[in-house]
């Protein structure tokens, strides 16, 4: 796990500063490389990689990068490859290897196989390899979005990082796009290759990009197909579930450091660390946060029940509304900008504590995606449910639950009331793409304060059905199967960003076993009525792990996600912080937002709403990047 970046000349001249470009570039991700550092650039300076290393797999020098193969290749590689020890079995008889690490390996499969070595790669990873035989800059990106990779084109040169600060220096001015500023405000995340940054785009999940005769050309290598499998048992899918995740585990487990865990209290991360200890003996340290001041917000009575039956240590981040005040500029900082809610903040603060004592963590992550762990998936069916019942559709092949089966799990319910509530407010039984976009739609409550003439929303629908409705992916017309797609296709890349930037704002490489793609491939075959049989969310991996799981996990029906006390905080020990971040002279100018009427409907808002934390995050990223844009052009041009 480290961080990478470099610049490749699309003219074939040489890029104007390149060692100062390279030097920027590296100080502004030096944070997730605490152990070294690196650059590489060709005689003519026509292009230049940089590398930022964490040292997990092959601590020698000789796994230092950028690393120079005898073919003329070279490469700059953040993540691991979990699978290199058979790779590179398999390739010694064409390879003599120089070092035990992983990134010898890609050098090694791009040698052999070409472009087509992501095929072969199984693991979290963004690179660049440098071809210098075909005069090529070749970047693949995993196919989920476990590590990041950022470009951009300024003036003939192509640059691209690890985290978008690291192009801010190349941009001349620093601008909101406002596309993905409506997708942002729609969903708290993009959901395309543009990024807030205008100008500076991501290479997208399970993508190549290729750098080649003065073009930039991407393109897709993998994808997920729900090819579901009608033919087989549940009990053929709960035993092939664990096996397949038992491998994962062993794989992910590969460190020359110890792996720690963390553990929220939920099922997800709960499974993995259990599985994790039965495995591998040094992983022994877990880490949870807490809100002692708010018992509502308090999981960490679950957390415990998990640690003492691994026989782990659980070591706990205390999180005040102090240090929400005091690291929230450093979150929206290592972000790069708002995404994915206010979980950002407590797994930045918990990142912190885990940082003290390992190298490297496994979490959970993907297990409400792949299995169906969100409540709005219930709210959907019960809505479904009733109209199935009134128009006498239920053997339709669009459910499957039933309105009988499923009226026993809406206790589950019980806290999202305000949410049914604006869900049923408007467009009861509308066509299932518009009633799932108003579930995931955070922007019901922001009217006057986003000008809204001046976006356009209606596109980030279109963008949106486009996904939803993709016949590509999700071949049979199974409601729980879209919703999932949606959700792993978008969300779960926002969910992945926070993972990787709260953890490397610390140096530490944190893993999602649950994200290994035969697994992911497996779980897509699973008919929708296995994974959500009876409303239940998660059942496969309820039923799968039945004899694993604490009973208390296996019965809870308040689980919240990683909830944080905002509404209390806002309304009262934060009120002023958050009334002082609208109030500066800036903010009243910025564009598509209206901070008087921010400020005038200020507070009352319910312990659902985001919108509050949404126009904060945007603010202070204002702040941060956009009123600070001299200071990244001068790390360049000075």
């Amino acid at each position: 796990m480290c961080g990478i970046a470099g610049f490749a000349s699309l003219s074939g001249h040489p890029v104007a500063r390149s060692v100062a470009s390279l030097n920027a570039m590296s100080s502004l991700i030096a944070h997730r490389g605490p152990d070294g550092s690196g650059q590489w650039s060709d005689d003519a300076s026509r292009v230049g990689l940089v590398h930022r290393r964490l040292a997990i797999i092959d601590l020698t020098p000789a796994g230092a990068q950028p690393m120079r193969g005898a073919n003329g290749t070279v490469i700059s590689y953040n993540g691991e490859i979990y699978n290199f020890i058979e790779l590179r079995e398999e390739l010694s008889d064409s390879w003599t290897f120089q070092s035990h690490s992983d990134t010898e390996v890609i050098l090694a499969a791009y040698s052999k196989w070409g472009e087509r070595c992501v095929q072969h790669l199984r693991g979290m990873f963004a690179f660049a390899i440098w071809d210098n035989r075909a005069k090529k800059l070749f970047a693949a990106r995993d196919r989920f979005g476990i590590k990041p990779f950022y470009y951009t084109v300024q003036q003939g040169v192509f640059y691209f990082a690890s985290e978008a600060k690291a192009l801010l220096p190349f941009l001349d001015d620093i601008e909101t796009d406002s596309d993905a500023l409506s997708e942002y405000l729609t969903f708290q995340y993009t959901i395309g290759k543009k990024t807030l940054f205008k100008g500076i785009s991501a290479l997208l999940p399970g993508h190549l990009l290729r750098v080649e005769g003065g073009d930039v050309v991407t393109s897709r290598y993998w994808d997920v197909q729900y090819d579901v499998d009608f033919d087989r048992s549940p009990a053929y899918f709960e035993r092939r579930f664990t096996e397949l995740l038992a491998d994962s585990m062993q794989v992910h487990l590969r460190s020359d450091v110890p792996v720690g865990g963390y553990v929220s209290g939920g099922l997800d991360s709960s499974l993995v660390a259990l599985l994790a200890a039965k495995l591998d003996h040094r992983s022994r340290d877990a880490f949870h946060g807490r809100f002692l001041e708010f018992p509502g917000y308090d999981e960490s009575g679950y957390a415990k029940t998990v640690t003492d039956l691994a026989e782990m240590s659980l070591h706990m981040a205390d999180i005040t509304a102090a240090d929400f005040r005091n690291s929230i500029a450093d979150v929206i900082y290592h972000l790069d900008f708002p995404v994915a809610g206010p979980g950002s903040f407590p797994q930045y603060m918990v990142s912190a504590l885990a940082a003290k004592k390992v190298k490297v963590v496994l979490g959970g992550q993907g297990g409400d995606e792949l299995l169906g762990g969100y409540a709005r998936y219930l709210v959907a069916y019960f809505e479904q449910c009733i109209k199935a019942a009134v128009d006498g559709t239920y053997q339709s092949g669009h459910y499957v639950v039933t309105i009988e089966s499923i009226v026993p799990n809406l206790g589950l319910l019980r806290e999202y009331k305000p949410m049914i509530k604006e869900f049923w407010r408007d467009g009861l039984f509308e066509d299932l793409d518009r009633r799932y976009f108003r579930l995931v739609d955070r922007s019901t409550d922001m009217v006057g304060e986003v000008d809204w003439r001046a976006l356009n929303k209606e596109a980030v629908f279109e963008s949106f059905r486009a996904i939803f409705n993709n016949q590509d992916n999700v071949k049979k017309e199974a409601y729980f199967d879209k919703m999932t797609h949606f959700d792993f296709k978008c969300l779960l890349p926002a969910l992945l960003h926070v993972e990787d930037r709260m953890s490397m704002a610390h140096g530490l490489e944190s893993r999602v076993p649950l994200l290994d793609h035969p697994l992911v491939e497996f779980l897509a075959t699973v008919p929708a009525d296995v994974k959500f049989m009876g409303g239940q969310m998660k059942q496969l991996m309820k039923t799968a792990y039945r004899d694993t799981l604490p009973k208390a996990l296996l019965q809870r029906r308040d689980k919240m996600g990683f909830p944080v006390p905002l509404k209390e905080w806002f309304d009262g020990e934060l009120k002023d912080f958050v009334l002082d971040a609208f109030g500066e002279q800036r903010s009243k100018h910025r564009p598509f937002f209206n901070s008087d009427v921010v400020l005038s409907s200020f507070g009352g808002q319910s312990r659902f709403s985001r919108k509050t934390w949404g126009l904060l995050s945007l603010e202070l990223w204002h702040q941060r990047f956009h009123d600070r844009a001299a200071e990244f052009r001068a790390m360049v041009k000075a």
